[in-house]
């Protein structure tokens, strides 16, 4: 597994800052949600308790209450600023139910997903929607198998490093720096996911496309989701007019007849915490096998 390490004070600062309008722009998170929620119910699982790891501004908490409403839910964040529009939302979504007795209260955490604030073997789901990509995956699924008890099940969506491809080579063609961020292929994350001791672990990849009507709409958007260059390598200071130019008309190679493209591509996962180790396999029924288990001939 290659080495990408976000910066992770920057990854808090950026979303604490996008909170209050990252519902305005987050198209994609709703349909990758929507997605990950209709997957969970063919899945027979009755959670007492419930993480939204990367909560983000909670949408999806209220959702996850009335499929399961007994359940304890507590939304995790890195971003102060996100579980602040988290809790408010929900509160405003569960209206007066949450004064009735024996409702279940919110608890909000926050925490980042490779040290997750929860003891050990102490959460029945987790359910993290375009939030592991900011994270190692040795890290978080090693914390996320701590955190699961027995039959604990997680239900994930990341991206891919196919993710934006088209702004990344029109980058590319202006310098060398890494101006889009990095993130891990889906045998990395099998790998991972393997190595951490999760068990029945399904992968699958869907590519989903925004169109746009020009490169800086691209941009900007990306900005107020907060989704900013986190990496370590990428170049400090203001990006020049005539070198933004150079971008934009770069970006332009690839409008099509609904306007420019931005490509995702999107890991759908899911995987239990067993007795024993298990193994990973992709929609194409390739199996991951931990370098561990594979004994000299």
């Amino acid at each position: 597994m290659s080495e990408y390490r976000p910066d992770k004070k920057r990854v808090a600062q950026s979303f604490s800052a996008a909170a209050e309008h990252y519902d305005d722009v987050a198209v994609l998170q709703r349909q990758t949600a929507d997605e990950l929620l209709e997957r969970l119910s063919y899945i027979t699982i009755e959670p007492q308790t419930i993480v939204d790891l990367g909560a983000g501004t909670g949408r999806n908490l209220s959702l996850l209450q009335k499929r399961y409403p007994h359940a304890q839910l507590v939304a995790v964040d890195i971003a102060p600023q996100m579980l602040k529009q988290a809790e408010k939302r929900y509160r405003h979504d569960q209206g007066i139910k949450r004064w009735l007795p024996k409702q279940p209260r919110l608890q909000v955490l926050a925490g980042d997903a490779e040290a997750i604030p929860l003891a050990d073997n102490s959460v029945d789901l987790i359910y993290a929607n375009l939030a592991l990509q900011w994270c190692d995956p040795k890290r978080c699924f090693s914390e996320i198998f701590r955190v699961l008890k027995p039959q604990g099940l997680l239900m994930f969506t990341s991206l891919g490093p196919d993710t934006l491809t088209e702004l990344r080579q029109a980058w590319a063609e202006v310098d060398s720096y890494p101006h889009v961020n990095l993130f891990y292929d889906m045998h990395d994350v099998g790998d991972a996911m393997t190595a951490s001791g999760l068990a029945d672990c399904v992968l699958d990849m869907e590519p989903y496309t925004l169109s746009y009507n020009d490169a800086m709409s691209v941009m900007r958007d990306l900005k107020i989701l907060g989704a900013r260059n986190v990496n370590e390598g990428r170049r400090r200071g203001l990006t020049g007019k005539q070198l933004m130019q150079k971008v934009i008309s770069s970006y332009e190679t690839f409008r099509q007849a609904d306007g420019l493209p931005a490509s995702y591509e999107v890991i759908f996962g899911h995987a239990w915490k067993l007795a024993q180790s298990g193994q990973c396999r992709a929609d194409d029924d390739s199996v991951y096998i931990p370098i561990s288990e594979i004994k000299r001939l």
